[in-house]
């Protein structure tokens, strides 16, 4: 009898979740979410395997996801084998015409390939879109000022400054997630630019409306103390988020997915979310529970012990 009574128990707590995450279920039907792959999730395949059946089971419920996929450490290894070595200027990859050709390829031909292939391994329909098939981010040359008041080369590093939407939202209305490589072409028609995935995320969450944007990253979400993983700060508005920046709590990796918030805060999309992808299923628990498993970003301070999602 113990053990049966465990056993409806059990079947009780999963009934329980499931009605907890039928109210988002139909808060987020056919509502976009941007979801911004990279860093440690790609280097881990069970982590990977994860996210992506979360992808699907989010495509499954009616909403409409959209990966944005960098691809940072591939590229240094690709780059090795061919004999190149990796140079940062401020931060960003210096990427000349060699370079470029590498992170294009790793990006497009084997990394996005790959994240479609699973997807569609795991039951959903996907689509990459990049220059060997529909290239939707357009861009410019990123330029830097120096220390004396100059201007940085950084090769074809770029921006996004324009998306265009149709081909992502006509395969969102078709159940097929759009996956899409950080790579913009100069203009309409240009050669390609090596742009930030945190930035080009945000860009595409900006021209689709989307409701959330979700940053995928390799740490709990911002936490006070980043060697206390109870220091999690569950909730941050614009500023509360620069102030932890002068703090220094906000600093390094974290600053570009943190600015790439607030800018899409500025223009319209409702909520971002900063989490641990490396952990099972955390985008389902930061999307379908109430207290969630990150840091959300949200224009207003949220009140209460649970956060409305």
């Amino acid at each position: 009898m113990i053990g049966e009574f465990a056993v409806h128990e059990e079947a009780i707590r999963k009934a329980d979740v499931l009605i907890e995450a039928l109210g988002y279920f139909r808060k987020f039907q056919g509502k976009f979410t941007v979801i911004k792959l990279g860093g440690s999730v790609m280097e881990d395949p069970e982590a990977l395997r994860a996210l992506l059946v979360d992808i699907v089971f989010m495509q499954s419920v009616g909403m409409r996801p959209v990966v944005v996929h960098g691809g940072g450490k591939a590229i240094t290894h690709a780059m090795a084998s061919a004999g190149l070595e990796a140079r940062f200027v401020q931060g960003r990859r210096y990427t000349d015409e060699a370079t470029l050709e590498i992170v294009a390829r790793v990006l497009a031909e084997e990394i996005n390939v790959d994240i479609v292939r699973h997807i569609t391994k795991y039951g959903g329909r996907a689509t990459g879109l990049h220059h060997k098939s529909i290239q939707c981010l357009r861009g410019r040359r990123l330029v830097l000022p120096d220390a004396n008041g100059g201007e940085v080369d950084l090769g074809r590093v770029g921006e996004v400054e324009d998306v265009d939407v149709q081909p992502i939202e006509n395969l969102c209305l078709a159940g097929i997630v759009p996956v899409l490589p950080s790579l913009a072409s100069e203009g309409e028609f240009g050669p390609l630019l090596n742009v930030n995935a945190d930035t080009a995320a945000a860009a595409v969450a900006v021209a689709i409306r989307a409701e959330k944007l979700v940053f995928l990253t390799d740490t709990a979400g911002i936490l006070r103390d980043r060697d206390e993983p109870e220091s999690l700060i569950r909730s941050l508005t614009p500023d509360e988020c620069r102030a932890l920046i002068q703090e220094k709590i906000i600093d390094k990796g974290m600053i570009p997915k943190v600015e790439a918030s607030l800018a899409s805060l500025r223009q319209g999309v409702r909520k971002t979310h900063i989490i641990d992808g490396r952990l099972r299923h955390s985008l389902l628990i930061e999307m379908f529970t109430d207290k969630g498993i990150g840091t959300e970003i949200v224009l207003e301070a949220n009140a209460g012990p649970n956060r409305p999602r």
